[in-house]
């Protein structure tokens, strides 16, 4: 039977979080945090299928590195209670392939993240 997951986090500094860790994690690579000085290694984690960073058409280039990106927002969301990230996981049927996958994560990303959140 085919199933699907949708969940929806926020990355919060009150919460103890932070991006750049956050971001290595889910996306199984390894990343420097400016802010602690620490590197998060996760490029041995397996589960990862398929991880993209999505910006809006006048995001500057350099945000398509995760480094560069999470450590930017890090710096800029300074506040105690920020939060510095929205994490959509979504899981589709492994009976559809991944370029029908692709598509499906697409049109989501449009209809309901894109439009309602003005981000793309």
């Amino acid at each position: 039977m085919a199933i699907y997951h949708l969940s929806l986090k926020t990355i919060s500094r009150s919460k103890g979080q932070s991006a750049v860790a956050s971001s290595a994690y889910r996306s199984g690579s390894k990343l420097k945090d400016r802010e602690t000085g620490e590197t998060k290694d996760f490029t041995k984690k397996h589960g990862v299928e398929y991880s993209e960073i999505q910006l809006p058409s006048q995001a500057p280039a350099e945000y398509y590195d995760r480094e560069v990106l999470w450590n930017a927002v890090q710096e800029k969301e300074s506040k105690a209670n920020a939060q510095l990230a929205r994490e959509v996981e979504v899981a589709l049927p492994q009976e559809l392939d991944r370029d029908t996958q692709k598509k499906i994560g697409t049109r989501l990303r449009a209809a309901k993240l894109c439009r309602p959140w003005h981000v793309c």
